[in-house]
């Protein structure tokens, strides 16, 4: 496990490292996730093993540390992001965003293309205000005092399930609603507007139990790839992993 500081307070945000060769290939997690629960068996596999792996936790989640005085939207976490790639000496690798930390992602190879020699982003939000969900939408629907203090974070919980509550009950519950509010808002530009007008290799991988990428044909016509994975949802490392693994690393699925 190694670490960087991302605030003036001394926070820190942290990651685990497995060493290879080539260009670093990052993993982010999504809302409420880890990365190493999300994305190590992907990386362990035969299509992507050998290559240097960071598994990088987002303030508030995982193992990084969770200062009760940080904004938590998408442009302080893609910062704090910054400041671990630049201390891992990770520049010009593959930042591989799920959900959230797809759109982290996109905000950070927005901010800093110098990090990121390939974006590969997983059922990202790329629009504002997103349906109401269980996700982030549902969570940043309660007030900030209501979530953390009113019984909010188990109520939300109890809805979403055994996988997803298994690591979102690390998280904590006012960098949680901080977050989701963030993803939320969004960004000026838009998440899909950066997406967009990125230059470097650009991927973006849908679930076919989501249903249709709304703005599919403009994403391709800027020169994203877009790839759906047949058999899977929200959670394509999970519902169909061997596919996932072929297309992150440049096939079909």
């Amino acid at each position: 496990m190694r670490q960087a500081r991302f605030d003036k307070q001394g926070s820190f945000i942290r990651w685990t490292e497995a060493a290879g060769d080539g260009p670093p290939r990052i993993y982010l997690h999504g809302l409420g996730a880890a990365s190493a629960a999300y994305h190590a068996h992907i990386a362990a596999g035969p299509e992507l093993a050998g290559s240097r792996s960071l598994f990088v936790d987002l303030p508030g989640h995982g193992l990084s540390d969770r200062p009760a005085d940080f904004g938590y939207t998408l442009e302080d976490h893609a910062a704090a992001l910054a400041a671990a790639l630049d201390e891992a000496g990770a520049q010009g690798g593959e930042i591989v965003g799920h959900s959230m930390g797809g759109a982290v992602a996109i905000v950070l190879a927005y901010r800093r293309p110098d990090l990121v020699a390939r974006l590969f982003v997983t059922e990202a939000n790329l629009d504002p205000r997103p349906p109401l969900t269980a996700g982030s939408s549902g969570i940043s629907s309660y007030s900030e005092e209501e979530f953390v203090m009113g019984g909010g974070f188990a109520r939300v919980l109890d809805r979403v399930g055994p996988i997803w509550s298994a690591t979102m009950r690390l998280a904590d519950p006012l960098a949680l609603h901080r977050s989701a509010t963030g993803l939320v808002r969004g960004t000026r530009p838009t998440m899909r507007r950066m997406l967009m007008d990125l230059s470097m290799d650009r991927t973006f991988v849908q679930g076919a139990l989501s249903g249709e990428l709304p703005g599919q044909d403009e994403l391709t016509a800027s020169g994203v790839r877009v790839v759906t994975v047949p058999g899977a949802g929200h959670n394509v490392m999970f519902d169909n992993p061997a596919a996932f693994a072929r297309v992150l690393a440049g096939g079909q699925p």
